[in-house]
């Protein structure tokens, strides 16, 4: 598998640091992974975890827009302003810094998220709750969820 995909909770440890779910340790491996970049999401209430790659295609998009224009500035605000660089340690955990709490009011256990080509981590009761109400929206709207 090359893609980060499904969910899994874990708690974080006494240290403040999470194993990441194998699965997704595969997939960063597979890729070739060793620095991730973490950004605050634009939209939801989580924190973006993927490699250079990721960072690299905002940049495009950045780079596309008029430097002096808002959406060009607004852009580079949230994914420069909002992101950190963060590496897994030996054991494949991830430390839970105030740079992710504070984003997402994540205390004693992270949730998981898979994204494609990236991941999130959510606060576990956020994302279940994100999850029903698109599921909901989705509904309404008369479309199907898989």
């Amino acid at each position: 598998m090359n893609r980060f995909l499904s969910n899994a909770t874990n708690r974080i440890d006494a240290k403040g640091r999470v194993s990441v779910p194998a699965v997704f340790r595969s997939v960063l491996a597979q890729r070739d992974i060793q620095e991730l970049y973490c950004f605050q999401d634009f939209v939801f209430p989580a924190i973006s975890v993927g490699g250079l790659d990721v960072l690299e295609r905002y940049e495009r998009q950045i780079a596309n827009e008029d430097p002096f224009s808002r959406e060009g500035n607004e852009m580079s605000l949230l994914v420069h302003g909002g992101g950190v660089f963060m590496k897994l340690d030996a054991e494949g955990r991830l430390m839970v810094t105030d740079f992710i709490r504070d984003f997402t009011g994540i205390t004693t256990e992270v949730c998981f998220v898979g994204r494609s080509d990236h991941f999130q981590l959510w606060q576990p009761q956020a994302f279940q709750e994100m999850q029903a109400a698109a599921r909901e929206e989705r509904r309404l709207r008369g479309l199907r969820t898989p």
